[in-house]
């Protein structure tokens, strides 16, 4: 058992604890129940709970949330507008966030799906700087498509 002021009172029946407790108006928290024998410890159990959460909160708010932007590009694209493209992902990247690039075949694009993979490949070049390819380009439908993650440093 531990008191209120963090000193230690030793090992103490349950019956004992919950006296002491009730005796200065706090109550007895079982703070780790798997230990042997349990830790229980004389504190207010509201004050507790507040402070569980404002940890909890602040955890939170420390974590970094990662969106997934997407990039569509055509198999027969002009190297201008593909740096353009580049551009936009190498800033979406910058910022943390993950990069779906895809090609789209229409009609008889579908037969040549290599030259969706060479401007994949351009495109993986271009934004090499600032990111890697995460899932190499894979057919999905009529869309070739590949992921591209922020470079950890």
């Amino acid at each position: 058992m531990i008191d209120s002021d963090g000193s230690q009172l030793g090992i103490v029946s349950l019956r004992e604890a919950l006296e002491v407790a009730e005796e200065r108006r706090l109550d007895l928290v079982n703070v780790s129940p798997n230990a042997k024998p349990p830790v229980c410890k004389v504190m207010d159990y509201g004050k507790y709970k507040y402070e569980m959460a404002k940890r909890e909160k602040e955890a939170r708010k420390k974590q970094k949330v990662i969106n997934v932007k997407e990039v569509r590009l055509t198999p027969n694209i002009d190297v201008h507008d593909l740096n353009v493209k580049a551009k936009r992902a190498n800033q979406f990247l910058k910022d943390g966030d993950k990069v779906k690039v895809s090609v789209r075949f229409r009609g008889r694009e579908l037969g040549n799906t290599q030259i969706g993979r060479v401007v994949l490949k351009d495109f993986a070049d271009l934004t090499s700087e600032f990111g890697i390819i995460e899932k190499p380009a894979k057919m999905e439908g009529r869309n070739m498509v590949m992921f591209l993650a922020p470079k950890t440093e």
